[in-house]
């Protein structure tokens, strides 16, 4: 089995509306050990586990100093798991990623399909990571899943990078297709419905359910080289529901990369 490495990425200077991406990290891991739950994913793996190791937070000043923490990271052989901070870490994370996976799949559950050229003056905003991402040819295929706020200029930004949509109006979770390279998985938390996930900035009715993203989590077939879970704010959060629900996600992801 890899080892597997868990690094909390705090940086949200990327966020375009409000603050506080930053502060997860520490609160993720609070709630994924306070004691209400065990360590078990639904497959019964652990998570408590000699493989994988937990890295600690990284407070971040310079943006790429992102590609170079998860790079060190990378280079010991092990699978990286990161806990985020706002959607902006993205880029810089699968960039370090590129030089070992060559061809890579990502499958980016979301509100929002991120692919704008640049948001507000700023190309790596956190609105920006998939663009970034695509043009630079980092992905194979982009599958995003949960998305419900499509602009014609995201529209065609996704006809020219070729990204796969499946919008939550017309939503079947049976037509996600096999991945045939190695995965990674961007789990934004705004993909949720805010009914599951208050601790969010962008509250965006209408999206999916806890189970059904457990459910498709639990469906893929191919190997996860890696995850991160980005844009839960806790200035946000409602008794730290989101805060859990995001100690479930990891537990699933991480007990799918072991």
């Amino acid at each position: 089995m890899n080892k597997i490495i868990i690094q909390g990425i705090q940086f949200d200077e990327k966020s375009s509306y409000q603050k506080g991406p930053k502060l997860a990290p520490p609160l993720i891991r609070e709630a994924l050990n306070c004691g209400s739950a065990n360590m078990f994913a639904e497959n019964l793996k652990s998570i408590e586990n000699s493989k994988i190791e937990d890295k600690g937070n990284f407070e971040i000043s310079e943006y790429f100093g992102i590609e170079q923490i998860t790079k060190n990271h990378l280079n010991s052989g092990a699978k990286i798991f990161t806990l985020g901070g706002d959607h902006s870490i993205t880029f810089p994370i699968i960039k370090a990623h590129s030089e070992k996976y060559p061809k890579l799949d990502i499958l980016h559950i979301d509100a929002h399909c991120d692919l704008y050229d640049n948001y507000e003056g700023d190309k790596y905003s956190h609105a920006c990571p998939f663009a970034r991402i695509m043009e630079n040819g980092l992905a194979v295929k982009l599958v995003q899943v949960g998305i419900r706020t499509l602009n014609m200029h995201q529209a065609e930004q996704a006809d020219k990078f070729n990204v796969e949509i499946h919008q939550m109006k017309d939503l079947d979770l049976n037509q996600i297709p096999k991945f045939e390279n190695p995965l990674y998985i961007s789990l934004d938390m705004d993909g949720f419905d805010p009914a599951f996930a208050p601790g969010v900035s962008h509250h965006e009715p209408g999206g999916l359910t806890s189970r059904q993203v457990i459910n498709l989590i639990q469906n893929i077939d191919s190997e996860i080289i890696g995850a991160d879970i980005v844009e839960y704010n806790p200035n946000r959060d409602f008794q730290n529901m989101t805060a859990f629900l995001a100690a479930k996600m990891m537990k699933e992801i991480v007990g799918k990369m072991i």
